[in-house]
């Protein structure tokens, strides 16, 4: 088939498409997310989180066979006007346009909005109608006068198109936790022993080195020795006051660092609507009153716990180590998830268990020389992040002694709360 025998379209938004549709081609992908649902994506248009005056413009790229209207591809595309709520820091090219003189803004992004969380973002059929999709948004970026086009997060399969048709790659890293951690790199892991998922916390801690399990436990003693309980709120067990209170401690965290939170109250209850079976929450309170709340992101189908939201109240010392990593390792070790991913940055999170992981992203520049230039910085930066990698490996918190099976030895189970 060739290119006349589909429809293309850019649509203000993921409603273009039907849920069923869209959920079916995501089904279809080699990595798909919670984040990548027609319902996360519309929530976050509906509620005003994107759209309106956000400088997030939904440009909902829609691929259809033209004779049958059958759908073979679809991105969640957006034209923004900065580079706010990405996770793969982009400031330094802008100043570099802005100081000769040329627009930076708009540009396009290929991503999950304010979710550094790494799937698939090409939704395709197969291999051709990817590559279509991706020579439509360069298409779509030429016709709209953006300087570029960002793929951020995505899968083999997005990079393996972005690679064919010349896109620029960059690397970076992020913190994943596994139940019983990775294979060195230099160990086969079809010939790794096979270890059971961890039976505990306590037999997490004990795959650490000693300096890091009494750093844990002295965390955690201060927290109880405050008089703060836990209490975890899983799915359709929250209730509106529960998401009230949480929203209320991540508004606050925002207004402590003067900002502005990117998620509005009303994108949290369409989450509480039409996904709640994806969120687990975890409740801190002291005296009988709550202080703080942290809330991640499930997939029980892949085993997959995903890091997204904290705040507090109320100061005490260690508490967001507690709510951010040790409540939800406690909880994906109690229900045998194979992994939690920790978010984007923060290397103070190797201390706690989770492990280097190298995350990509693609991008196209439309002026040659600046494409150039950029070229060649990615080629001194994805260098840099080898050396950082490879620097991070020596630095494991894991004892030399311990099991390093690959991950993920264990399908996930039933949800259950302490």
């Amino acid at each position: 088939m060739t290119e006349n025998d589909y429809v293309i379209e850019v649509h203000p938004g993921v409603g273009a498409v039907r849920a069923g549709e869209w959920d079916a081609l995501l089904a279809m992908q080699a990595q798909p997310t919670p984040f990548m649902r027609h319902a996360y994506l519309q929530a976050m248009e509906a509620s005003g989180s994107v759209g309106g005056d956000t400088g997030w413009e939904p440009a909902t790229l829609v691929v259809r066979e033209r004779a049958t209207s059958a759908l073979v591809a679809v991105a969640a595309a957006y034209l923004k006007t900065h580079s706010y709520g990405e996770y793969v820091f982009d400031w330094a090219w802008a100043d570099a346009y802005r100081r000769y003189g040329v627009p930076y803004y708009p540009k396009l992004l290929v991503a999950v909005p304010f979710t550094p969380v790494p799937g698939s973002r090409l939704l395709a059929r197969d291999a051709p109608a990817r590559a279509l999709a991706l020579r439509a948004l360069g298409a779509l970026a030429r016709e709209a006068g953006c300087s570029s086009v960002h793929l951020l997060f995505g899968d083999d399969a997005d990079y393996d198109a972005a690679r064919a048709a010349g896109w620029m790659m960059r690397q970076g890293v992020q913190f994943h936790w596994h139940n019983r951690h990775d294979a060195p790199p230099d160990q086969d892991a079809a010939a790794a022993p096979v270890v059971p998922p961890y039976a505990d916390f306590a037999d997490f801690l004990a795959d650490l080195q000693r300096d890091k399990r009494k750093k844990i436990a002295q965390e955690r003693r201060y927290v109880a020795e405050a008089g703060v309980t836990f209490e975890t709120i899983e799915g359709e067990r929250m209730t509106a006051a529960d998401w009230d209170f949480f929203h209320a401690c991540y508004r606050n965290t925002y207004a402590q660092h003067l900002s502005t939170p990117y998620l509005t109250r009303e994108f949290f209850a369409a989450m509480q609507s039409t996904m709640a079976d994806h969120w687990v929450m975890f409740v801190a309170s002291r005296g009988g009153r709550r202080i703080a709340c942290s809330l991640i992101a499930v997939d029980r189908v892949a085993g997959a716990a995903f890091g997204r939201y904290w705040g507090a109240l109320e100061h005490v010392a260690h508490v967001h180590f507690e709510a951010c990593y040790y409540q939800p390792l406690q909880w994906c070790i109690a229900n045998r998830f194979r992994r939690f991913e920790g978010g984007a940055q923060g290397e103070h999170k190797m201390a706690r268990g989770l492990l280097p992981a190298r995350t990509q992203s693609a991008h196209w520049i439309a002026e040659p020389e600046f494409a150039r230039a950029i070229g060649a910085h990615l080629k001194q930066e994805g260098g840099a992040i080898d050396e950082y990698l490879s620097e991070l490996d020596d630095r494991s918190p894991f004892r030399p002694a311990s099991p390093a099976p690959a991950p993920g030895p264990a399908a996930p189970g039933q949800g259950r709360s302490r």
